[in-house]
């Protein structure tokens, strides 16, 4: 392997290092995990004149329960589906070349 074709994989391997740390899913579910756990611990510990401002519906509960959900579905969703950075070819907008047999 030449020193350009050894350069040329290390970037692809940075490229899709960054891809996936950079990716807006990772952001989104981690955020929406922490506060909706941050929510629901609010939800624990709401008193009664909390639940009864909100016409004793425990609203910090099913907010944070919710938001924690959708925290996890994104997290899954992006274990399920990790993103595929793209190709050199891509990039450049240059069609891939056959090489010739030999």
């Amino acid at each position: 392997m030449s020193d350009h074709q050894h350069d040329v994989a290390a970037l692809e391997r940075e490229s899709a290092t960054a891809a996936r740390l950079f990716d807006v899913r990772r952001i989104i579910g981690g955020l929406f995990a922490v506060y909706g756990v941050i929510v629901t611990i609010a939800g624990f510990t709401a008193s009664e004149a909390d639940l009864k401002k909100a016409q004793g519906i425990n609203i910090n509960l099913w907010t944070g329960l919710g938001m924690f959900a959708l925290g996890l579905f994104f997290l899954i969703w992006l274990k399920l589906r990790p993103t595929v950075p793209p190709s050199a070819e891509e990039l450049t907008g240059e069609a891939p070349q056959d090489t010739p047999a030999s």
